[in-house]
């Protein structure tokens, strides 16, 4: 498992200059992936000896979930009273399957997933897991409200919505929208938990979240 240097241990490279360092990390990240990001094009990117980088940082992994972390934003809960607008206002909004950035930093550590053990286990518990809880959350409200049944296999629904716009994004090259993920809902996942289709008349078309830049500024 990643862990990371005791506080104590550390260099003071924090503040502006550690943000700096994160951005440049994001900036390699995003042009090259995971697996061909060095420590070494990191440090000419920050203008920062590899030294100061290793002393603050064991590796590229430790390095990486850093900046990655810095850059998350929260996935909002949509709380709509009903299980088809909790998904479609919770996974187009910011932070969602329909934020780029978001999306492309995901797509950057793909491979890194299933090569590289030790950051996998990482993403895993500081990324994945609290978006595979709030999906959770989301279809157990439905189960409360009576709005599907109590003994469907959250297990296999939860990850549905994610793992087919994931899939139409990375191998059919179709990337996500509000539009696609709407239809995926009204289409698959509301049947599979035994919701029938919306009336067409009277049900909402979202409109395209407009994603703001996440790119960090310094005071």
């Amino acid at each position: 498992m990643i862990a990371p240097l005791r506080a104590a241990c550390r260099p003071r490279v924090e503040g502006d200059r550690e943000l700096e360092i994160l951005n440049a990390s994001l900036e390699v990240l995003g042009e090259v992936g995971y697996d061909r990001l060095t420590m070494d094009a990191v440090s000419k990117r920050a203008k920062v000896s590899k030294a100061t980088l290793y002393r603050r940082w064991q590796g590229k992994a430790n390095l990486v979930i850093d900046a990655l972390l810095a850059e998350k934003e929260p996935v909002v809960p949509t709380d709509t009273g009903s299980l088809r607008g909790d998904l479609i206002g919770t996974f187009c909004g910011m932070g969602g399957l329909t934020d780029s950035r978001v999306v492309g930093l995901f797509g950057s550590v793909l491979t890194a997933l299933a090569r590289d053990e030790e950051f996998s286990a990482e993403f895993r518990r500081q990324f994945l897991d609290p978006k595979i809880r709030l999906g959770r959350e989301i279809y157990e409200r439905a189960q409360a409200r009576g709005e599907i049944r109590d003994d469907l296999d959250l297990d296999v629904i939860v990850p549905a919505l994610a793992g087919i716009i994931l899939h139409r994004l990375f191998l059919l090259n179709d990337p996500p929208s509000a539009d696609i993920v709407t239809r995926v809902v009204d289409h698959v996942i509301l049947p599979a938990v035994g919701i029938g289709p919306p009336d067409p008349s009277v049900a909402d078309t979202p409109h395209e979240p407009t994603i703001t830049s996440t790119s960090r500024t310094t005071p």
